[in-house]
């Protein structure tokens, strides 16, 4: 991966080339997003933007043919996170943009993008009315609830807030490898958020929520930096106990696939900014070897 950012940046004309090569692929759209979020992060915001406007006509192509937003969206949404990282140099308010480019996203699809939330419902309904049969066939009668466009705005949101966060990260690592080895995992690792921002986060998931089961997929949206900062505490445990790289593979791999996982990590990251875990940790452990 770290040699896609050193191709990228050995002259304006290589960056060009990756950012409007991957644009317009879904598959490839992300290596686009960070690349355009190292431009702007390494040569100025002025540099990314006018990068970002050329990657932007494959994916108005795909808008206008296909109805697909996600590559523009991903790389747009990546791009001014980036900007605000560049402008503000605070990771923590970084990812607080990155709730309101998942909010406006989803905002977006329901208010532009209906007949595209339309097909994607059907495909939904489809797919539960298979898994329905599937029970069926095996002698159980299950009903499974249908998501509403509601939902699923809500959830393409959560879905595209995520990935820019992602390719920001991914943009802000390629720039330590390779101009302040070790700066961003020190910077990770320091994520935290005081109690009054916390507050707003978990009041405003539980009020959104509370509106009913439509709007729990928005709720997701407002906690997504918590998410984050619950694996910064886990690469700082991780880096203060010297542990091998290992443990964070098997931790991902189980923070993928276990819900609860995911859930025990938000509430550690809002206890965190009471308790401050980092500070404490210091304080016991004894000094860590690598840098994890």
């Amino acid at each position: 991966m770290k040699a896609i950012a050193e191709f990228a940046m050995r002259s304006r004309f290589h960056a060009l080339g990756l950012a409007v090569a991957g644009s317009g692929s879904i598959l490839f759209c992300w290596i686009s997003a960070a690349i355009l979020g190292l431009v702007t992060l390494r040569k100025g915001v002025g540099s990314g933007l006018q990068l970002m406007l050329w990657a932007l006509l494959l994916p108005l192509v795909l808008i206008f043919t296909y109805g697909d937003s996600g590559p523009f969206t991903l790389l747009l949404g990546t791009t001014l996170l980036a900007v605000v990282l560049r402008t503000t140099v605070s990771l923590s308010l970084t990812l607080l943009g990155g709730v309101a480019v998942a909010a406006l996203t989803g905002l977006g699809l329901l208010v532009l993008a209906s007949a595209y939330l339309e097909q994607l419902l059907a495909v939904f309904v489809e797919f539960i009315a298979s898994l329905e049969q599937q029970f069926a066939e095996g002698g159980q009668q299950v009903t499974l609830q249908r998501p509403s466009a509601l939902q699923i705005a809500g959830l393409m949101g959560a879905g595209m807030g995520m990935s820019c966060i992602l390719c920001l990260l991914l943009a802000r690592y390629w720039q330590s490898a390779l101009y302040n080895p070790g700066g961003f995992g020190s910077e990770f690792r320091a994520l935290r958020y005081p109690p009054a921002v916390t507050a707003a986060m978990v009041l405003v998931a539980v009020a959104v929520s509370a509106l009913g089961v439509e709007y729990r997929t928005w709720a997701v949206i407002a906690s997504l930096p918590l998410n984050f900062v619950g694996l910064a505490l886990v690469h700082a445990r991780v880096q203060m106990r010297g542990m091998s790289g290992g443990w964070l593979v098997g931790f991902y791999l189980a923070w993928l696939l276990l819900d609860p996982v995911k859930l025990l990590m938000m509430v550690f990251a809002v206890v965190d900014s009471w308790l401050d875990f980092r500070r404490r940790w210091a304080g016991a452990e004894p000094p860590a070897r690598g840098d994890g």
